[in-house]
């Protein structure tokens, strides 16, 4: 597996408020944005995800608003996962702008459940995508 790439997102015009600076509730759609694109370099697209049945609604989520962005800065957000488990995952997100200071660190969790609102067993159900995950997680434990 090939190193995960930092998602980058441009503000838009419409993410900022009279003030001219992105909106707080924003970074929160960042967070998405790169958690998508992050299951997507790892092999395991959301929606093949879904496809198999298997769903990972956010149970929890916060951010820590470091500098404020405005219109037109490049924002990279790097993705790693904190912790992860048969049912659970914690994942962990620094945005940076384009002179490399960071505006915001946050993290999301997530569980697994199936149509029927269940939780899945990922060892059984996705055993690839669980050892995708803890090599990612090793290797970024070494580093």
């Amino acid at each position: 597996m090939s190193e995960i790439k930092p998602y980058c997102h441009q503000v838009q015009y419409y993410e900022t408020d009279m003030m001219g600076v992105a909106h707080h509730s924003n970074y929160i759609r960042w967070m998405e944005e790169a958690r998508i694109d992050f299951m997507e370099q790892l092999g395991f697209p959301y929606r093949s995800m879904e496809a198999e049945g298997v769903f990972s609604p956010v149970t929890k989520v916060s951010c820590e608003y470091k500098h404020s962005c405005t219109f037109g800065d490049r924002i990279t957000v790097s993705v790693s996962v904190e912790s992860f488990s048969a049912v659970t995952m914690v994942i962990r997100y620094m945005m940076r702008d384009g002179q490399d200071t960071i505006v915001c660190t946050g993290t999301s969790e997530h569980t697994f459940l199936n149509r029927e609102g269940r939780f899945v067993r990922l060892r059984k159900k996705m055993p690839g995508f669980c050892a995708a995950i803890e090599a990612m997680m090793d290797r970024d434990e070494k580093q």
